[in-house]
This record gives structure tokens, sequence and C-alpha cells, in this order.
């Protein structure tokens, strides 16, 4: 899995990316509207658009239902390939933007542990996505335990996402949308069926994210693991530890986030495995920017860390390699010191080492910014930025900053602490980040 550097801004682990080859490909098939509604026009400008209007720093990207799959594998596999590329070339033209899970051509299972060791290994994807299920081949199904035992070993994020379920009936999803119903009991029917199978015991390095709050499972997971002794000693089933297995999912909070949903959600999974989605752009964009301002307003009220659900569990899940911090901690103050003239240069010489070894050293310090007044050479201002209390009563402590400090003691003149309150907290987001 590739290292990811989102630093401290907010991560959107659900949204999808619908380009033109990947459109083209289904019209060619005659099913875009498979799903029983249309697929949203896109653009990496509109998504854009959209994650600074929301302030989201960084969107996770999958290709949507439905599964380019058309009875031919070696054309699946072109549009999966296709597609991932085109993920990997967006990300790499906007850095920290945009994360890809990659497509796989299922149900071809052969073609698609090639098309995951290509994305993972060559084009460096972030993770891959799965469809609940394949034209009928769900996950859980024996015929992906290759494909898992891969996947296993490169302890992959796995992003999950319903698609039409196997047999629908036309009729009722013409009357009932697939997004309103189907799509909980579909996510809901494939996560239990790989519980069934034991397959995150078995495969523990997986970490698999379910989409829409947890879709049906608080409510199916009681009833499974009420039947389960039963039909263990029917012979029906074998024992599995439900409570293990789901130690391995993560949730996002794609859809209806409500109050009862986050609550019930919460019976299942740990907070630290709770996670923002969007759903863009099959909702619109001012709606989900609303959604999300409510959305952070209410966390705290279930006991939920709003920085922990919009950030820091998303950056651990995909392994962020720069400390998650929060905007709203960071202390940003100027330092207006006055030097005697005749150890300017000495102070100077102090000022360079200390503000480089802390730069290269100290995560927590954001910034170390040194000037003169031009019009009065032994006057100096720093303007100091960092993440939060905590990293500035670190910064105290280093050995680096005790030398400065017991150095130039006797060279200092006068000095005012000017504490600040930052106004255009974008253009610090951006220099914490790159």
């Amino acid at each position: 899995m590739s290292t990811c550097m989102i630093g401290s801004a907010q991560i959107d682990i659900h949204s999808h990316m619908i380009p033109e080859s990947y459109l083209s490909a289904v019209k060619a098939h005659g099913m875009e509207m498979d799903e029983g509604f249309p697929i949203p026009s896109w653009s990496a400008e509109g998504h854009l658009e959209f994650m600074d209007a929301a302030g989201i720093q960084t969107s996770v990207l999958t290709m949507p239902a439905p599964q380019p799959f058309f009875g031919d594998g070696a054309e699946s596999a072109a549009i999966c390939r296709k597609f991932n590329k085109e993920a990997a070339a967006l990300k790499a033209l906007y850095p920290n933007r945009f994360l890809f899970c990659a497509a796989l051509p299922l149900p071809d299972v052969d073609r698609a542990i090639e098309e995951a060791k290509y994305a993972l290994e060559v084009l460096g994807a972030d993770g891959i996505k799965l469809a609940t299920n394949s034209y009928g081949q769900y996950l859980g199904d024996p015929e992906l335990e290759p494909l898992m035992a891969y996947l296993n070993s490169r302890n992959a994020v796995i992003i999950t996402h319903p698609h039409k379920p196997s047999a629908a009936n036309d009729e009722l999803i013409a009357a009932v949308p697939l997004a309103s119903y189907e799509y909980l009991a579909e996510t809901t029917r494939a996560i239990l069926n790989m519980v069934a199978r034991d397959v995150l015991v078995r495969y523990p390095n997986l970490k698999v994210v379910v989409p829409h709050c947890g879709s049906f499972l608080p409510n199916a997971l009681p009833r499974f693991k009420g039947l389960l002794p039963v039909m263990v000693k029917q012979g029906y089933m074998k024992p599995v530890d439900v409570d293990a297995n789901i130690s391995h999912l993560y949730f996002d909070l794609a859809g209806a986030a409500t109050d009862d949903t986050i609550e019930s959600l919460l019976t299942i999974a740990e907070p630290s495995h709770i996670l923002y989605g969007s759903d863009y752009p099959y909702v619109a964009a001012p709606a989900l920017v609303g959604a999300k301002k409510s959305l952070e307003a209410r966390l705290a009220s279930h006991g939920l860390d709003p920085q922990d659900i919009f950030t820091n569990n998303a950056a651990r899940l995909f392994g962020a390699d720069i400390p998650v911090r929060k905007y709203g901690d960071r202390i940003v103050r100027l330092a207006e010191i006055e030097i005697y003239p005749d150890k300017l240069d000495e102070y100077l010489s102090f000022a360079e080492e200390v503000g480089r070894v802390s730069m290269a050293t100290e995560p927590g310090v954001i910034g170390l910014f040194s000037m003169r007044d031009k019009s009065d050479a032994s006057k100096v201002y720093i303007l100091e930025v960092y993440a939060d209390k905590e990293a500035y009563q670190a910064h105290l402590q280093t050995a680096h900053f005790k030398k400065y400090k017991e150095g130039t003691s006797s060279m200092v003149k006068s000095l005012k602490l000017i504490d600040t309150n930052p106004l255009v907290t974008a253009t610090l987001k951006k220099s914490a980040i790159r």
C-alpha cells in the first residue's frame, strides 16, 4: 500500500470518479441505467470545487456502479486498467487532494488479482474497491479466496460499495430506488456472507470499509448472533467469532447520518472505526456541504470527536506519515525582539540554527519565519506557527531550543510576544501539507 501525505485537513472516504472512458464503456453496452437511476456527470474540477466549499482536503476516489463486466473478461480488465491509470494520474496531478482505491475486473478472479497487483505495486493505489457482488459473485464467495489471500498479504484497505443485487426485481426497483433500500440490504448481505465464512478472521490484515452508516448491520448482527448457535448445532453453519470479524470493519457516514442512525451504528462500531464520507457526485454539492456542517455540529453530542471522524481515523487507516493536527488548536504568534547591535550577527547565527533544526525534526512546528526591520537592523521579528499547545510545549523542551535560549539571553535587549488568531487559515493549511 502506498504512503499518503494527508496532513491535518479533512478526508472524504466515500466519493466517486466517473471519467468519460468508464461512462462511454457503460453506455456502449446500454448499462447506464442498470442501477435504476442515471450516472451523474463528473469532472475533477467540479470535484475540487465541492471539496473546497466543504472544507475537504483529500477525497478517496472509487469506481461507481455498475461493475464494467459485460461477458468479456479481457474487455473488463482493459476498462479497469484505464480507470486505474486515470485515477493514478489525477492523484499525481493534485498531490494531497486525491487518493484512489483501484477497480478490479471481477467476477474474473485471475484477472482481478493481476489488476490488483498492478494497481497496488505499480500505480501506487491506496486500496481496492470491491462491489458487494459482481453479477452474482458475492463478497465471501469461495471463488474469491485467492484474491483475498493476495490483498491480505498487502495489508489492503478495501472499500466496499453496493451494486444492484443479483436476480433483482426490476419492477420493484423502478418503484423503490435501489439507494433507498436495496443498497442497504445488499451491503448487509455481502458483509454477513463474509462474516459467515470467517473471511475477516482468516485474513486479519484486511481493513474493510462498510458504506452508508453500516447499512442494516446494526439491526442484522444481533439476529445473526442469535441464530448462529442454532444453525451450528443443526450442522448448517460452522462456528465463527462474529465480534472478531466485525472488529476489522470500518464504517463511513455517507447517506442519511441522522442522530438515530449514528446511535445505532455505535452499537457495533468503535469510534476509531467511523469515517466521514460524502458520496459525491451522487448528491448535489450544496446539499452535501449543508449536511456536512450539520454533522460536524452534532457529532460531539454522540461522544464522537469531529477531528477523529473527519481526519484522524481515515489518516490512520491509510497510513498517513505525518501527525494529524487540529487547526482550531494551532498557535500563531509574533515575537518582536530587539538585539544589542554588537551581538546581532551572533544572534542571527543562533536563530538560523534553531529554526532549521526545529523545522527538520519537529512535526508540530509548522513554521518559524524570521524577518529584520528595514529601518532598524537590530529589531528582529519571528513568526512562529505551532500545530497545537502540546507541540509548542514540546518545542520548549528540545535541546536545540534550550541552546538558543541560553546562548542568546545576554544578546536580547527586549522581547515582546504577540499571540494572534490567524484570519486566513487556508494559507496555513496548504503550507502545512506540502
